[in-house]
């Protein structure tokens, strides 16, 4: 009994260490920008609609607000409990998965269901929770693999083979490719091709990171490739993106505006911007210019000095959570962080490829910047788990 009460203080006081202040404070200074630009590029979409012109400042805000504290919260739980978490929140997604499609909206907007409705919140995108839900599930599982014992296999030809597919380290694979296989699926079906490329992006990350041979991942990308070339290629919804996107000229009031219009909003920002709330693409040329588009508002604003400045914040954030990767207490720590840090980094730069049109429109959020609610209370509990593995990274020794 004194031992257990004495490991149970051990490992309060763990949990009890400082945050990474670094990482914390390019956290909330990003999501205090990315607020403000919201204000910026939201209030002539309110006035528009009839609101008061802070009425998405004062939302996204209110959000901010409860992200924040959620982080600290998140942050104060000693991450070793995310380890049996993970099968929940796992679960909890692709059941949020399911349900989207007969009670998900989106399909007349945009071409796709991937909302949920909340009564008196908002909306929630099922797939947002599905890439925190994998890399749980991943690194907790694959924090243990060096550690299990080896199976044996007797002389039999089914048992060769399966001693075989061991030794290739396949057998390994099969229940991520399962748990992966159902979630991508469920994100494809919705259509949602970023959301899917994220979730694989994550998944292998935690992968890669965990020590599964190289090889896998060449003859996974092949696979994925292949798959993405005939999914671009056999669905209309996807082969209007791609000829959008190699010429959005040719289809200025059907698909191409948008995108025009993000490329007119960066071009007249120049060096140092137009001014901050002085940008004129977003006075109903830029349609919907508080969400995915809101990086095109920072550059016609702020011009290239000031989004190279939040690419720059982006860039530290990204770098400091590899550095607590690399420095967590142990190997689910790791694992944990590189999925959340490497999703991140996906993200920011696949919003950025698609407002600069270096890759196909596609729905996809700029982290801590885009407006909406839950999903940035969704990315700031994900900084929430890193600050908690920061509590627990070792103290340098002295002398």
């Amino acid at each position: 009994m004194p031992k257990l009460k004495r490991d149970l203080t051990m490992e309060q006081q763990l949990a009890r260490g400082p945050l990474d202040m670094p990482f914390l404070m390019l956290v909330v200074l990003l999501t205090v920008i990315g607020v403000i630009m919201v204000f910026s590029a939201s209030y002539a979409t309110a006035l528009n609609e009839g609101r008061k012109a802070t009425y998405y400042f004062a939302r996204q805000a209110a959000f901010a607000v409860a992200g924040l504290g959620a982080m600290y919260v998140i942050s104060k739980i000693n991450y070793q409990h995310f380890r049996w978490m993970s099968v929940f929140v796992l679960g909890i997604s692709v059941v949020l998965l399911i349900l989207v499609f007969p009670f998900g909206y989106g399909k007349a907007e945009v071409g796709a269901q991937r909302w949920i409705r909340m009564p008196g919140i908002g909306s929630l995108q099922p797939s947002e929770v599905a890439k925190v839900g994998v890399i749980l599930y991943f690194a907790a599982r694959l924090c243990k693999r060096n550690t299990e014992k080896k199976k044996r296999f007797g002389d039999a030809p089914k048992e060769r083979a399966l001693a075989f597919l061991d030794r290739i380290g396949f057998l390994e694979l099969v229940p991520y490719i399962l748990v992966l296989g159902v979630v991508v699926l469920l994100v494809l079906l919705e259509p949602h091709m970023s959301g899917t490329i994220l979730i694989i992006a994550g998944a292998a990350a935690v992968l890669f990171a965990a020590g599964i041979h190289w090889g896998w991942f060449v003859g996974g990308g092949g696979f994925i490739m292949a798959a993405l070339w005939f999914i671009i290629t056999k669905t209309p919804y996807m082969t209007k993106r791609i000829n959008l996107w190699k010429d959005p000229w040719a289809y200025p009031k059907d698909g191409g505006y948008q995108i025009i219009q993000s490329l007119y909003a960066i071009g007249s920002g120049g060096l140092f911007g137009v001014g901050f709330g002085q940008g004129r693409q977003k006075l109903g040329f830029l349609p919907e210019p508080e969400n995915d588009f809101v990086f095109s508002v920072v550059c016609e604003e702020l011009g290239l000095i000031g989004a190279g400045l939040i690419l720059a914040l982006f860039a530290m954030l990204v770098l400091r959570g590899y550095w607590i990767a690399l420095h967590a207490r142990d190997r689910f720590g790791s694992l944990l962080v590189v999925g959340i840090i490497t999703l991140l980094a996906v993200q920011v730069f696949l919003n950025i490829s698609v407002v600069t049109n270096f890759m196909p429109t596609t729905g996809i959020s700029l982290p801590f910047f885009s407006y909406g609610g839950t999903a940035l209370m969704i990315q700031l509990g994900e900084m929430g788990i890193v600050l908690s593995v920061s509590r627990q990274v070792p103290a340098p020794k002295q002398g």
